[in-house]
């Protein structure tokens, strides 16, 4: 190992996150849910536009740490999205060769996006991806990030400005700064991860507040926290990119969960027009779903009469799914009655009560 090149690297990476500023806190008062606020935590703003940034750069910190890159080493990734965008920027910053591993069929939104920052996507016709970025990092000799594995234990949840330390930080200020929930998606489950031990972690002295986890059509996660089933697997992914898995991913921790909800695909895309409402901008699709499972725990809080803030994520920014969520003719090849939903959770916002 180049002890220079390692005290260089590990600068850049530093350099790089004093220059980027907090990502923004916005609150949303629905007039249904009063002393109920919906705050959204924006990592659309972060440099490659999603919430996946974090995630990179403590993948790369941790894998120098670890001693497994050094100068000119390649960096290979089995992802075909934010993950990917994020890692070749942070590879170019290194100045290391960066592949991306994916399915051939990824939208040229995303190939786009990736290859901007310096990356090469290394496409294949099946679905194993895992295994196809195995082989192509024993080729040539380089380092296999393997997001899956090691999201949740290369974010220091303790603290060191990871995303649930943020969160609390900007609350600390507002009128009531305890979120009853928190609520997130699962990909990799390295944000759940981090989340869910960092609200243990701090529960001595303060209330805790209580993390749920949405999942979409096509995925695992929801399975296997009710049932504890790690062998359970589906031929195909799900339809709401960068969440939900087709197997049970080594990096989701179900102990840390208070509560899991499942979302159909069909009102997460129809969440995307509600919010475009409410925000005046389009968000990506993950974010559709925090916001399904954001407005069910908030219509049970008022149904108990309870109150308190409720805080999820925007994960990304909506022009990478022009193709997709915000496609008319992909909706529609897709089967998915988005009309119903979005009828359905504007009657939410307008009356306060949850309708299945």
């Amino acid at each position: 190992m180049h002890a220079a090149w390692i005290r260089r690297a590990i600068e850049t990476l530093e350099s790089e996150a004093h220059r980027s500023a907090d990502t923004h806190l916005i609150r949303l008062d629905l007039p249904a849910f009063p002393g109920i606020p919906l705050y959204l935590k924006d990592e659309s703003v972060h440099p490659t536009g999603s919430l996946k940034h974090r995630l990179a750069r403590s993948l790369f910190l941790y894998a120098i740490c670890n001693g497994w890159l050094d100068e000119g080493r390649p960096v290979i990734e089995a992802s075909s999205g934010s993950t990917a965008i994020s890692e070749a920027y942070f590879a170019r910053l290194l100045g290391l060769p960066f592949f991306a591993v994916m399915p051939r069929t990824t939208s040229r939104d995303k190939v786009a996006q990736i290859e901007f920052f310096g990356g090469h996507c290394h496409f294949i016709d099946d679905t194993d991806v895992y295994g196809a970025a195995q082989r192509l990092a024993a080729e040539l000799d380089g380092h296999y990030m393997d997001q899956f594995t090691y999201a949740e234990r290369a974010t220091d949840w303790r603290g060191n400005n990871n995303i649930a330390e943020s969160i609390f930080r900007q609350m600390q200020r507002e009128p009531d700064p305890e979120p009853r929930w928190i609520v997130v998606p699962a990909g990799t489950g390295g944000t759940s991860a981090t989340i869910g031990r960092y609200i243990r972690y701090r529960s001595a002295q303060h209330a805790p507040a209580r993390l749920a986890v949405v999942d979409p059509e096509n995925s695992v996660f929801y399975d296997y926290y009710n049932s504890g089933d790690s062998r359970l697997q589906l031929t195909r992914g799900s339809r709401i990119e960068g969440i939900g898995r087709p197997r049970v991913e080594p990096s989701f921790l179900p102990g840390v969960i208070d509560r899991m909800l499942r979302v159909p695909d069909a009102a997460s895309i129809a969440a995307l027009r509600l919010l475009e409402q409410l925000l005046g901008r389009r968000c990506g699709g993950s974010t559709g779903t925090n916001l399904v499972g954001s407005l069910q725990l908030m219509a049970e809080l008022s149904a108990s009469g309870e109150r308190g803030p409720v805080v999820t994520l925007i994960c990304d920014g909506g022009e990478r799914y022009s193709g997709t969520c915000y496609s008319a003719p992909w909706i529609a090849a897709e089967g998915l009655d988005v009309a119903t939903h979005q009828a359905r959770l504007e009657a939410i916002v307008r009356d306060g009560r949850w309708i299945d």
